[in-house]
């Protein structure tokens, strides 16, 4: 439940100080009085909802082996490299997308694939899942990860996510902007926005994003079923994969960091937090897979 509220909170932070800064600049404001300007705030908008996402995904790679101390194997050392290379390309081939790099960094039990395009990304793999699990589960986790990738989860995830931002952003300041011309009916000398729009704008922002939140996480969910399934279909049967979760289901999977904890594996909450959760419970994933099976 902290990654999940740690999450929300850091994509709520970018989109308020984004809002800020450019709103002092002078940049986004709804209008003046009775005017509302719906092209320039809709632009403004866009800029918002699509800066933070976008730039989070073109520095990904680099970020991820920075911030996990991920080796990408370039010549594989040992007969362990030499397999997870080997096993990485001819999943993608299968996959029809272009090799990726393949990375280990040390940690407990976790994998993810990142990057902004298909033929170019990185997955990548800890030391503790190798330890934790036999061959034919890593082969399944990796063929997941691929999945990802074929799917253009990374891309998709970012235009819902700058989708969701922009609304977000667009919506609050129209409330705010008939909220403030309501507090200061009559009042002929006023010029710009006053502080009924600025609270309303903050308090909207927070509330609307929480609901944008609910639709990401959701499209995140449906996002592992898919990459399940894909895993499966890559290796000709479902087992591999449902034994892989099984097995996951018994260890605390290693944290990432909170930039893209989405990417890698972890099990969805029970509850209201299941509703914010990115991924969901490894229960329902091994009975999904149960269900393709019969």
């Amino acid at each position: 439940m902290k990654r999940i509220v740690l999450f929300i909170a850091t994509n709520l932070a970018v989109m308020l100080v984004l809002s800020i800064v450019l709103s002092l600049l002078g940049i986004g404001r709804p209008g003046s009085g009775s005017e509302l300007q719906l092209g320039s705030l809709l632009a403004f908008s866009l800029v918002v909802g699509f800066t933070g996402a976008i730039f989070s995904l073109l520095i990904s790679k680099p970020m991820a082996k920075w911030s996990t101390g991920a080796r990408v194997i370039d010549n594989p050392s040992n007969s362990t490299e030499l397999w997870l290379v080997n096993t990485v390309r001819t999943l993608s081939e299968r996959a029809g997308i272009g090799m990726p790099e393949v990375a280990v960094y040390p940690g407990d039990p976790n994998a993810f694939a990142t990057g902004a395009f298909k033929n170019s990304a990185l997955v990548a793999v800890s030391t503790g899942l190798l330890e934790s699990m036999n061959r034919d589960e890593v082969e399944a986790v990796l063929g997941h990860e691929v999945a990802h990738i074929a799917n253009g989860d990374m891309v998709t995830m970012t235009l819902i996510q700058g989708v969701t931002n922009t609304f977000v952003v667009f919506l609050a300041r129209i409330v705010g902007f008939f909220v403030d011309n309501m507090l200061n009916k009559g009042n002929e000398e006023r010029r710009g926005p006053g502080i009924g729009y600025m609270v309303t704008v903050f308090v909207c922002e927070i509330v609307f994003g929480l609901v944008a939140s609910l639709i990401v996480a959701w499209f995140s969910r449906q996002r592992e079923f898919r990459a399940d399934a894909g895993s499966a279909r890559l290796l000709g049967s479902t087992v591999p994969m449902q034994h892989a979760l099984a097995r996951l289901n018994g260890v605390e999977p290693g944290s990432l960091p909170q930039s893209f904890a989405a990417s890698g594996i972890s099990s969805g909450r029970g509850g209201w937090g299941a509703l914010f959760s990115t991924h969901p419970p490894f229960e329902e994933r091994i009975a999904a897979l149960r269900s393709v099976q019969s």
